[in-house]
């Protein structure tokens, strides 16, 4: 498989910038990159203990030879800031609407991967992206890893997150939540489809990302479903239909199949085109060029029409 260096006619060096956010009366810090020239495109990548905006690059490099491409960090990922008492899905709307309007207010086009589908959708749906002419939903999911393997049992789960939210007993718990074989374990068993792509040198970089200082907060919170948009199926159908620009949903076709089934769902609504690539939730980064070819024509067409 190409690499992401390997996409672009010629890659497109980004900006790293650190967005300053007022949150609770003080500033904490949001990364993002800028690439490219043009009309805005937003990538958000999705949430997990491993996810930053680094796993967007080979998409990013690719999209900025034609727009100007921001890809952020979410609060609590990457090298965003990790407070603790951050990781409500309200602070997420809040700071991706504040990003918005004062980062990109032109945005055109937005790209949201795995959990960050909602966030993305319900601003959408909101009407405040006034120029807003596509949306692209890149393996979407609405339930966190635990409701969507275990069921609704949202207490127990509140209750697991408060425990890896405390001092030393939660340390430790995380730390065996993000060891290194049970990384691995995971990353083979839901995020990569192909064993080969989880090298040593993309082993050590994710199990770093889960180093930073306060990185359990919002890793227990996304895991636990603290950080999921909507609590319903409903709702989470509700959402999409209410966004009435041009949809796009693309689905791994080695998702696992609970998340898999919620995608396919996503098929029969009015209006949405649904694309099926190799790959799984991880698909983004492990298959940039296979979503391209489904993506830069829906972009192309809704922006340019």
């Amino acid at each position: 498989m190409a690499g992401a260096q390997e996409l672009g006619r010629a890659e497109v060096k980004p900006e790293t910038v650190y967005y300053s956010w007022q949150w609770q009366g003080r500033a904490v810090a949001i990364a993002y990159d800028g690439r490219g020239e043009g009309q805005s495109l937003l990538l958000l990548p999705a949430f997990s203990s491993i996810s930053t905006r680094a796993e967007l690059d080979g998409l990013a490099v690719e999209l900025a030879q034609y727009y100007r491409v921001i890809t952020l960090d979410w609060l609590g990922f990457g090298e965003s800031a990790r407070p603790a008492g951050c990781s409500r899905p309200s602070i997420y709307q809040a700071m991706l609407k504040d990003f918005v309007r004062d980062v990109v207010p032109e945005v055109v086009g937005v790209v949201a991967c795995g959990h960050s589908a909602g966030y993305a959708l319900e601003l959408a749906g909101s009407g405040e992206l006034t120029g807003l002419e596509a949306i692209a939903l890149v393996a979407p999911t609405w339930r966190g890893p635990l409701p969507t393997a275990m069921g609704e049992r949202r207490r127990v789960y509140a209750l697991l997150r408060w425990l890896v939210w405390s001092p030393l007993l939660g340390q430790g718990l995380y730390a065996l939540n993000v060891h290194p074989a049970f990384l691995r374990w995971m990353m083979g068993r839901h995020v990569y489809s192909d064993a080969a792509f989880i090298t040593p040198e993309l082993m050590q970089a994710k199990h770093q990302t889960t180093q930073a200082t306060g990185a359990r907060f919002a890793s227990a919170a996304f895991v636990t479903g603290g950080l999921d948009p909507v609590q319903q199926r409903t709702d989470w159908l509700d959402l999409v239909e209410r966004v009435t620009v041009p949809k796009l949903a693309i689905a791994g076709q080695q998702t696992p199949p609970k998340s898999g089934a919620e995608m396919e769902r996503l098929s029969a609504i009015a209006g949405m085109q649904w694309a099926t690539v190799p790959g799984s939730l991880g698909m983004a980064e492990e298959y940039p060029e296979q979503i391209l070819a489904v993506l830069l024509p829906f972009l192309n067409q809704a922006l340019m029409a």
